[in-house]
């Protein structure tokens, strides 16, 4: 057993410990200020602050390579507009520098997966950051599947003179998509009844990989900045009763109450950016405060490479600065990011049982100038920073 002790907790779901003791092995064991057992390892942390390893719920990090061009993009499969069986983990490169980026900043989970070039793009897999085979370090994989709205999927096949060239040509090839999803569903249902009677379905990879979806077993993760395409997202979520979320949402404010209306879960980002295209022209880190203030689960991403991992706590302070309030900022990047992402049973907060997925801070990571000291990944400490 290992003992930190003589810290300030923030457990990630609101509560502050103030001279907290934690103890864990693989997993942890106790979170409070009056531990009784016995540690093999004591760290004696007096004046910092520990956090669960914070959580990155929408990147790319190990698809698109530290360093490299086209050799290292392995993210968007852009030949073919709709590819729901492609799995993150089959691109995944756990030797990128990005993951010793991540662990270095107090970062331990990243949901990670296809980029945003097709309607729909592939499974999206949440895996710890420290480790050497991506099969040793999932959380849960798939845990979502990647739709993407907008400019993107219009741009990318547009050059290509192939459907869709349009919104309307985006949001058809998801429904029909849906569509025969869930029939091809209801015909393996029916077969399995009576299979001595029934035919046997052909198989079909494609809409196999859509089952989770049509079951509501996994989210879908809706690419969509500008407020109409995020209003489709909503649209298509409803007509199909979909588990989802929205992913960026850039122009959240102007269908805030929509939002609310619809209790929307909302991975807020990349902020940090320049307004590279259209559908960023609201770009704001106002929009953390706005939309938190008006209870919205939001979890602060970012996008990495787009804003790189190393940077998450950078957004955190710069959306805490525009008034975003402290303690939902943190839930942001720890509870509400496992949450948004359907793996708070694992991370997200020091609670017993969870995994023992820590960052020690020099302060609060809501400041500029906190450093991150130490990580722990089940257990293990794989970063000690000077």
């Amino acid at each position: 057993m290992k003992l930190i002790k003589n810290v300030t907790i923030i457990v990630g779901n609101g509560q502050i410990i103030e001279n907290g003791q934690i103890a864990f092995d693989d997993k942890i064991r106790y979170a409070g200020t009056d531990y009784k057992g016995i540690a093999d390892t004591i760290y004696d942390l007096s004046g910092y602050t520990v956090t669960p390893g914070l959580i990155d719920s929408h990147c790319h990090v190990g698809l698109f390579g530290d360093s490299l061009g086209f050799e290292g993009a392995d993210a968007n499969e852009d030949s073919d507009p709709v590819t729901p069986q492609l799995r993150a983990i089959d691109g995944i490169n756990p030797q990128d520098r990005a993951f010793r980026d991540a662990l270095s900043a107090g970062v331990t989970t990243v949901v990670t997966g296809p980029g945003s070039a097709n309607p729909i793009g592939g499974q999206f897999a949440a895996i710890k950051t420290y480790g050497t085979v991506v099969d040793e370090m999932i959380i849960k994989s798939p845990c979502a599947m990647k739709m993407a709205l907008g400019e993107n999927p219009k741009t990318v096949y547009n050059e290509k003179s192939q459907t869709p060239m349009t919104r309307m040509g985006t949001l058809a090839l998801i429904r029909e998509t849906l569509i025969k999803a869930r029939n091809y569903r209801d015909e393996w249902d029916e077969y399995y009844k009576d299979t001595d009677e029934n035919d046997k379905p052909e198989f079909d990879m494609k809409l196999e990989a859509m089952i989770p979806v049509i079951n509501k077993e996994i989210p879908v993760k809706f690419h969509a900045h500008r407020a109409d395409d995020i209003c489709s997202a909503i649209r298509i979520a409803k007509e199909f009763d979909l588990d989802y979320s929205i992913e960026h949402c850039s122009d959240g404010d102007i269908v805030a109450d929509y939002l609310v209306k619809n209790n929307t879960a909302i991975n807020l980002g990349p902020t940090l950016t320049d307004r590279s295209k259209p559908e960023l022209k609201n770009l704001t880190f106002d929009t953390y405060k706005h939309l938190s203030d008006l209870g919205l689960e939001i979890a602060i991403i970012t996008d990495h490479p787009e804003i790189t991992i190393e940077n998450l706590k950078l957004c955190l302070a710069l959306a805490v600065s525009k008034g975003m309030d402290k303690n939902k900022a943190l839930r942001a990047i720890t509870l509400n990011a496992a949450k948004n992402c359907r793996i708070d049973d694992r991370v997200g907060s020091i609670e017993t049982g969870k995994d023992a997925d820590l960052a020690v801070f020099t302060k609060a990571p809501t400041e500029f100038e906190a450093r991150c000291k130490m990580t722990f990944v089940n257990g293990e400490l794989v970063y000690e920073g000077i």
